[in-house]
């Protein structure tokens, strides 16, 4: 079971860094999966951190703690906010159907680690 959750972990992260690196990609040029992996594992701590302490209240926790991740992007990535926002949504998106398709035809349930909400 330990390992199987742990697979799950590694593939989802791959997943959700796949997202980040095309949103770079497209967004600001920047083509390193390394670099998108790094990302999407710091951006999925900072999330659940944030989430922890403020995603109880209203509105404002899960604003928050997505500001949070766009803040990591930003960090991570060139470019301002409003390119890190962009990445966001761009690997927001990808996940969102590379999801669907593996979901489709049934390799993998709905979700991934590293791409908030998805």
């Amino acid at each position: 079971m330990v390992v199987a959750s742990i697979v799950v972990f590694f593939v989802s992260l791959l997943i959700g860094a796949l997202g980040i690196y095309i949103g770079a990609r497209v967004i600001v040029g920047a083509g390193d999966y390394d670099h998108a992996i790094v990302t999407a594992l710091i951006g999925a701590i900072v999330w659940a951190v944030v989430g922890f302490v403020v995603g109880w209240i209203p509105l404002l926790g899960p604003l928050l703690a997505l500001l949070a991740y766009v803040a990591v992007i930003n960090f991570r990535y060139p470019g301002e906010w409003t390119a890190a926002a962009m990445i966001g949504l761009v690997a927001w998106v990808t996940v969102l159907i590379v999801l669907y398709a593996l979901a489709a035809i049934g390799v993998t349930g709905f979700e991934a680690v590293g791409v908030p909400g998805v």
